[in-house]
């Protein structure tokens, strides 16, 4: 029987929303489930800062209020900005801070502690003064995670106490932790229940946002069970706060993530197409960059991280041209890390056949990468939910993953009857043994095509996500 929902304004706080602001998975995840939300009927709207980005300037917005409050000893003004059209699918608000949240880059920055806290206050004292109490405010990590204590135990803002909380832990690693010196910058709360915010004589954002919300997420079944024994020191507290967690997979927004209309592609395909398709896309690569096209793709889009593995990239590559030769081109396309960007450069310095890198991150490329793919390989340590598993195979590409967090839950084994090919350990010559298998598995290609057909037709949609999410919205309320 399908679920009633109740009407309800549901208010996503974030620093990424894609595509305003986009460092990694968060991003689409806010440009994607309100949108889903919203087609379900819940009036879905996200709240994030202004940045002096291409978005903004050139979409139409309204200044819808302006207000002032003291940031310790500081006076802030703020200006709150609706975007007209609801291009994306849901109302989209600003908040422009001067010296604060006005900024071109998401994150990196000294005083990036109290940009979020500013952020957080102005959403308080916007609400404060238009009298708005939303049914939902959800959460999603640290950046925002003071907010469900301060709508319950500040003293100006308690009118929100009732307001059910959410939070989505997208990365349990990145706490936000500030020393109690900055508590001078917070509005006043109730001192008796300093010890929300205290984790290890530092305060924790979140920490306290796992501590005050009403529910929590994490976006995929398998993470949430990875935090108990494993959350930078917040083991414990995931574990004793799990009667009110539930973990529900990422989904991908398929109007973004479509390879039979992705503007971005030389050759569009469906499931009939898949492998012509991709040949033509990779064709055209190969063009461009040093990769042969008869040759299987084996692709890295990421972040030169340790958690993504990205350390280990330099070590696979040696291994595989020197005891793989001439059996697949590579692509790396990412940055991070300077140590890892510098052992990959010097890869490219060699010039190894068969093997190019793309160094940063343009999100076309990516695009046209997982198009023209073969495999995709994802090493990472930690791995909340992955999206890029679940882009690849609606692009026909068969995903090569460590089996953690969601990559366990989304890839399942060809051996095991499934569609992928995953490993256990983090060692050259497992991860060698990986990508052998598939490569010797492309070389059936009836098989191997009829595998691309099964993995585009997945179902991994945030249709049913989000209808998860409202479920439990529901719940609450």
């Amino acid at each position: 029987m399908e679920e009633k929902y109740v009407a309800m304004k549901v208010f996503h706080l974030s620093v990424e929303c894609y595509p305003i602001a986009k460092v990694g998975g968060l991003a689409d995840v806010v440009g994607a489930l309100p949108k889903y939300q919203t087609k379900l009927g819940v009036n879905a709207a996200v709240i994030m800062p202004w940045y002096d980005r291409p978005f903004v300037k050139e979409h139409s917005f309204d200044i819808i209020h302006e207000g002032t409050f003291y940031q310790g000893s500081e006076l802030l003004n703020y200006s709150v900005f609706r975007e007209k059209d609801n291009t994306l699918g849901f109302e989209l608000y600003l908040i422009k801070i001067p010296n604060k949240l006005d900024r071109q880059e998401v994150y990196c920055y000294p005083d990036e502690g109290e940009q979020f806290i500013a952020f957080q206050h102005a959403i308080l004292n916007w609400f404060k003064a238009k009298a708005i109490v939303p049914d939902i405010v959800h959460c999603h990590d640290h950046h925002v995670g003071l907010m469900p204590f301060l709508m319950k135990y500040s003293n100006d803002y308690n009118f929100l106490a009732d307001v059910k909380t959410v939070a989505t832990v997208h990365n349990g690693q990145y706490q936000g932790w500030t020393h109690w010196s900055k508590a001078i910058l917070l509005p006043g709360f109730d001192s008796w229940k300093w010890g929300l915010l205290d984790w290890d004589g530092l305060i924790n954002p979140l920490a306290a946002l796992i501590k005050c919300c009403d529910a929590y997420t994490t976006v995929s079944e398998g993470y949430l069970e990875e935090l108990y024994v494993n959350a930078n020191g917040l083991q414990q507290l995931f574990y004793d706060e799990r009667h009110k967690s539930v973990g529900i997979v990422n989904g991908i927004d398929w109007d973004i993530w479509s390879p039979a209309k992705d503007y971005t592609l030389i050759e569009n395909y469906d499931m009939a197409s898949a492998f012509a398709g991709k040949l033509k896309n990779k064709q055209a690569l190969a063009q461009q960059y040093n990769i042969d096209p008869k040759l299987p793709l084996l692709v890295f889009i990421g972040r030169f991280a340790m958690e993504k593995g990205a350390d280990l990239l330099p070590d696979i590559i040696l291994d595989l041209t020197e005891n793989f030769p001439d059996r697949l081109s590579i692509f790396i396309l990412g940055a991070g890390d300077p140590a890892i960007q510098s052992r990959v450069k010097t890869l490219v310095d060699e010039k190894i056949e068969n093997f190019d890198v793309f160094f940063g991150y343009d999100e076309n490329l990516a695009h046209w990468l997982y198009a023209s793919a073969d495999f995709l390989l994802m090493p990472s340590r930690v791995e909340p939910c992955g999206l890029n598993q679940l882009y690849a195979m609606k692009y026909g590409t068969l995903p090569i993953v460590h089996r953690v967090g969601g990559l366990k839950d989304t890839v399942i084994d060809l051996e095991s009857d499934g569609y992928g090919v995953g490993f256990d350990a983090l060692e050259t010559t497992e991860i060698r043994t990986a990508i052998i298998r598939a490569v010797k598995y492309y070389e059936n290609r009836p098989e191997f095509e009829g595998n691309q057909r099964k993995i585009m037709s997945l179902d991994f949609s945030w249709d049913k996500s989000a209808a998860k999410y409202i479920s439990l919205y529901n719940q609450l309320i």
